[in-house]
């Protein structure tokens, strides 16, 4: 799905490029034609004296049906034969179609030679043909491709003949529009060189070939090593100082030349000539076999834009049919304000303007509708998967809005998240529209601009985790903050606030300086970002803020630091390396991908509550081991359920069932281990108790309690040490791996990059979640921080804001410096907002 096909308009889009598009050869670039059959069949009679031809004329084209009463007309007509689904019938015979099954159908009209005075039958029978199908023909030529004539569109030069257009040909989801190289995914995987050798330095004897070495290549080495001896190489020479040539063969093979190789067999050995068949050929043969083999060889391929379509997923023909100069994968391309204009702006024939009147009000109020939401950014080609939460739920939002129905429960989860203040008035409309046409909005949101726009509160509370679950208020916004249990009231009301730093630090001279990056929207811009300090990446949405923080620093870090493979944005230069030695992405992704992930195992916690338990006096005596007390291993834990508590019953069509082990009653371990007691409390429960009864707990072990300190510290003292990584959110998520962080043993020399983190959080988490990376900044460390929430930023040392706008309108740096500097540059809209947070 893309942003286009989410909202609709990429349905709109087909069925205007559909009837006003106007085809252009994909061949000659010429405007193509209608076509009369005395163009076909002069077409036809240049063709080599001597061709065979066999006349087709389509008659059902992609339909389900049976067509028993097409196939009585036709034989009533005299026709013998008909093609269906490309198999040749014969019309004497009983045909079955299954009727719930898409078919083609082509009547056989007639089967001649090109020759002297066959003009006539000729054009007879393309007369024939056209007729039965409504002006299209193919011609089947023995030995060549077919042809297809239209009397609507064909190339008067070359011949090219259009099918009649329909929608479903711009659809890249359907056989008809669809690029036959990527099967309109738009991608296409590839077996990677670099990946395949990932270390140049080694070579062949030693094993620089990472495919074979897994496989083990004793079974090659006779091949190998008749292979240098053919193109005199050595297999010890390093794979990087090997001649391109000698590189090429072994990966794409000899090409058809035949190498000499000896092959020990029984008590003798045989001499052997054969083609070798390359490294890449080899494994994409083997991709193309097996399903767990194709599989396992996947970590050898990378991604690439699909060369034949150049990632506009449609044939090349399709993409030859223009509206206002334009393709519909130009249209799609094109930043949404930019499709509007572009759309709005089409300079029609009166008859085009007629026909494309409807079309084009539809379109124009969808994509008004998205720009509303503060996401005009968005190109209609973005994949829909690549959207951030709150970005998809905006998309969603404009699609609801115009289809204007009335009486709808519509539920938001944060929709304000990645959007910035200059936007957030329009999210705002957009929200009260919908109510206004007689729809309830329900929004779960932090952002306090939203919550003193609604018309009704419901705060929960009072606390986090065990300690909410509590209706604390209830009615509009003016009570809300005279209601003295509401934490989120005492905040709006100015009770509580976060402060501003009482001092910022002062840039020390050194920098981590990105020169020339110019990845999607970015300008070519250079970028200084000072090293120690609380750092502040800001702009509107689509500004270009994740592409140079995460795509190009954090990718380029990753890489110079860890050897990381990835490929990363373009930049020309990245200074100031020397002053870090570590990089951290502390994202919001969960800490763990099943329920056996919790906040324990994550942190380390787990461990040194392992080794307590196994050198209790009672375990020492039945020689139980730190594993006896993991869920992970045999041993010590239940063997019903394998540690996990829970059972999963298969439905089938429906979502599994999870059951509490009876076993072990969700306790994960056998009787055995939950016999041994530290402080009367067994594993099982100690995995129950929150991070905040654990720190009392073992407050006498400073392997504990030190890292439970840190979860409090973080504002996690609520969550149990065994809870599921599954259910934690992505703010907790966040605050455990900043834990995790902050219990590391540190030079002071680190990067940690957060892409929104106040994602989720309250106003105290906020304020929670600046101690932490002050604490971090304090250390010595460099913090970079990609943000809207105005709390953050103006809690920085130092902000970069990019801008001004968004999408191309973007990608310039418009401000740098302290906030305080910032507010004074008027081309910055962050500088505006911030302006009244600095000066309420």
């Amino acid at each position: 799905s893309t942003v286009g096909t989410v909202t609709e308009i990429y349905d709109y889009l087909r069925l205007l490029f559909a009837r006003i598009g106007e085809p252009f050869c994909p061949h000659c670039g010429i405007p193509i034609a209608s076509q009369s059959v005395q163009q076909m069949t002069e077409t036809l009679l240049r063709l080599p004296k001597g061709t065979s031809l066999i006349l087709f004329s389509p008659i059902v084209r992609g339909k389900k049906g049976e067509y028993k009463k097409e196939m009585d007309d036709l034989r009533k007509n005299g026709f013998v034969r008909v093609r269906i689904d490309g198999e040749i019938r014969d019309l004497s015979e009983e045909i079955h179609l299954d009727k719930n099954k898409r078919h083609e159908i082509d009547v056989m009209v007639d089967r001649l030679v090109v020759k002297e005075n066959a003009e006539k039958r000729i054009n007879d029978s393309l007369e024939i043909a056209s007729h039965l199908s409504e002006g299209i023909v193919k011609v089947e030529r023995e030995g060549a491709s077919s042809l297809v004539f239209s009397q609507k569109f064909s190339c008067p030069d070359c011949g090219f003949s259009f099918p009649e257009i329909t929608p479903r040909m711009f659809s890249f989801n359907s056989p008809q529009g669809a690029c036959p190289a990527c099967g309109g995914l738009s991608t296409k995987q590839y077996f990677n060189p670099d990946l395949i050798i990932p270390d140049q330095s080694l070579s062949i004897n030693d094993g620089a070939i990472l495919p074979w070495r897994e496989r083990g290549e004793a079974f090659l080495r006779p091949v190998l090593e008749g292979l240098a001896k053919h193109y005199h190489f050595s297999l010890d020479t390093p794979f990087g100082r090997l001649s391109k040539s000698v590189r090429d063969i072994l990966f794409y093979g000899s090409e058809g030349g035949k190498i000499s190789f000896r092959a020990k067999g029984k008590g003798s050995t045989r001499l052997f000539r054969q083609e070798f068949e390359g490294v890449i050929r080899e494994l994409e043969r083997r991709h193309a076999g097996d399903g767990e083999v194709a599989e396992d060889l996947e970590k050898f391929m990378s991604v690439i834009s699909c060369p034949e379509c150049g990632g506009s997923r449609l044939k090349k023909e399709i993409l030859s049919i223009k509206v206002g100069g334009k393709s519909i994968a130009d249209v799609t391309r094109l930043y949404v304000k930019e499709a509007f204009d572009f759309l709005m702006g089409l300079e029609l024939t009166p008859r085009s303007k007629k026909i494309a009147h409807g079309v084009l009000r539809e379109i124009g109020d969808r994509l008004r509708f998205i720009m509303e939401v503060g996401l005009d950014y968005l190109t209609l080609d973005r994949n829909a998967a690549t959207l951030a939460g709150g970005e998809s739920q905006r998309i969603r939002l404009a699609t609801q809005i115009g289809s204007s129905l009335v009486g709808v429960l519509y539920v938001l989860d944060e929709p304000s998240i990645g959007l910035h203040q200059r936007d957030h008035l329009r999210l705002l409309g957009t929200l009260k529209r919908l109510r206004d046409l007689g729809n309830t909005v329900v929004v779960v949101e932090h952002d306090e601009e939203t919550i003193r726009s609604a018309d009704y509160i419901i705060d929960m509370g009072p606390g986090p985790g065990e300690k909410g679950g509590e209706v604390v208020f209830a009615g509009p916004p003016e009570g809300l903050m005279e209601a003295e249990d509401s934490l989120t009231g005492q905040y709006l009301s100015g009770k509580k606030s976060i402060p501003l730093p009482g001092q910022r630090r002062p840039v020390n001279g050194k920098y981590l300086a990105l020169r020339g990056a110019t990845a999607n929207n970015l300008k070519n811009i250079d970028v200084k970002i000072p090293l120690g300090v609380f750092n502040c990446i800001t702009g509107v949405s689509g500004s270009g803020k994740s592409t140079l923080v995460i795509d190009t620093l954090y990718c380029l870090l990753s890489q110079q630091l860890y050897g990381s493979r990835a490929r990363c944005a373009s930049v020309q230069k990245i200074e100031g390396l020397e002053h870090i030695d570590k990089v951290v992405h502390v994202d919001q992704m969960p800490i763990g991908r099943t329920p056996r992930s919790n906040p324990a195992t994550y942190t380390g916690l787990f461990q040194p509550i392992r080794d307590l338990f196994s050198q209790l006096p009672e375990s020492r005596a039945r020689g139980f081991q730190p594993g006896r007390f993991s869920f992970n291993v045999s041993g010590g834990r239940c063997e019903s359920c394998r540690g996990d508590g829970t059972l999963r019953v298969e439905m089938n069509f429906l979502p599994d069932v999870y059951v509490t082990c009876e076993e072990c009653h969700g306790k994960r371990y056998n009787r055995e281990t939950l016999n041994i007691r530290y402080k009367g409390k067994n594993i099982s429960e100690v995995l129950e108790m929150t991070a905040e009864e654990a720190y009392d707990f073992f407050k006498a072990i400073p392997a504990i309690y030190q890292k439970l300190q840190t979860l409090c510290d973080v504002g996690l003292g609520y969550i149990k040490l065994g809870q599921s990584a599954t259910t934690l959110s992505g703010g907790e998520a966040q605050r455990i791996k900043l834990g995790r962080e902050l219990s590391k043993r540190e030079t002071g020399r680190a990067v940690y990059i957060l892409d929104e983190p106040t994602t989720g959080l309250h106003f105290a988490d906020i304020q929670r979640l600046l101690d932490i990376l002050n604490r971090l900044t304090d250390r010595g460390n460099t913090v970079i921080v990609i943000e809207h929430n105005m709390e953050v930023i103006k809690s920085a040392d130092y902000i970069i804001d990019l801008g001004p706008g968004g999408g191309e309108e973007g990608g310039w740096v418009v401000a740098t410096g302290t906030p305080e500097e910032v507010i004074h540059i008027p081309q910055s809209y962050t500088g505006q907002y911030l302006k009244k947070k600095l000066h309420p």
